[in-house]
């Protein structure tokens, strides 16, 4: 396991160079020049002075190597420091790990109300496969899936916030914030959640541990809880690894139409205004985050599964 832990953390951190490679080479991809891009957000082309831009050029540094600039940037980033925003003039770290925190909260809680709903609902279903509740589970899974957020979002704030009056229709201020965008974000979660806990039990249950469990008389619920949960829950696991990464930078449409100041909304809004530091800034922080997570997903199976814990110790 020590062996396989290391060899985990050798590949994460040359992921991680490859990220920050990629991250910084993002805004240079283009036909584009990023001083001009930068000015042209701001002011028309008509109105761009040549000296101007050269003059900004230098200011930011962008007229040195590339190589130069990302070994400069490379090495202030280590330390938590990448920049100031060409939009706000704020700190870069600083704004990035605000909007990784709210991020944070928002895929944690959405991901927790769509396990606790998926995992029962999956187990319940697997104990009767083509019974009438696996036959709802079937058809409120497709249903979840086939709903786009761009078009629940809207409708949740017309019925929940405009109509009924119950909930905020949009905004960060107050914990009835979180309802409405976490409910609509654990929609899809959810679906495929409970698919994959019903698929996983099915496989179980054929096992012959849990016939053996049965055999010495306990009921089926008991034997699905005690016995096949442990070996049942990885796929599960893997899945919820996946979606976490995601849901950290890749809830933009919910964040854009409930105002929530995001990872997604930042990224998005960077892009917008061309302000290079905090794109670069958000691109290499949720990429970073989505390699941490799957490498922890793969210790943690480590720990959860016994067997696999000695087949990577034999290696």
């Amino acid at each position: 396991m020590v062996r396989f832990a290391v060899r985990r953390a050798l590949i994460m951190l040359a992921m991680l160079l490859a990220v920050s490679m990629l991250a910084f080479a993002v805004p240079y991809l283009g036909d584009g020049d990023p001083v001009r891009d930068l000015i042209r957000a701001r002011v028309s082309d008509q109105a761009i002075d040549p000296a101007a831009v050269e003059g900004l050029r230098v200011q930011l540094g962008l007229d040195r190597p590339l190589s130069v600039q990302y070994l400069d940037w490379l090495g202030r980033a280590l330390t938590g420091d990448f920049g100031v925003s060409f939009t706000s003039r704020l700190s870069v770290g600083r704004t990035v790990a605000g909007a990784l925190m709210i991020s944070a909260i928002l895929a944690v809680s959405a991901l927790l109300l769509a396990l606790a709903v998926a995992l029962p609902l999956g187990m319940a279903a697997a104990l009767r496969p083509g019974g009438l509740l696996d036959g709802f589970v079937t058809v409120f899974t497709q249903a979840l899936v086939a709903l786009p957020e761009y078009w629940l979002a809207p409708v949740g704030i017309l019925v929940f916030a405009l109509y009924l009056g119950w909930l905020p229709s949009a905004g960060w201020n107050s914990p009835a914030s979180l309802v409405l965008p976490v409910a609509i974000l654990s929609l899809r979660p959810m679906a495929y959640l409970t698919r994959v806990t019903r698929a996983s039990m099915l496989d179980v249950l054929d096992s012959p541990y849990i016939l053996a469990a049965r055999s010495r008389g306990l009921a089926m619920g008991q034997t699905l809880i005690r016995h096949g949960l442990r070996n049942g829950i990885i796929p599960v696991i893997t899945l919820l690894a996946l979606w976490l990464a995601g849901l950290l930078g890749g809830s933009v449409v919910i964040e854009v139409i409930f105002a929530i100041p995001g990872m997604g909304r930042l990224v998005y809004e960077a892009v917008i205004e061309k302000d290079l530091p905090l794109l670069q800034a958000g691109l290499v922080s949720i990429v970073a985050l989505a390699v941490l997570i799957n490498t922890a997903t793969d210790l943690l199976y480590l720990a959860i599964n016994p067997a696999l814990r000695s087949s990577h110790g034999a290696n």
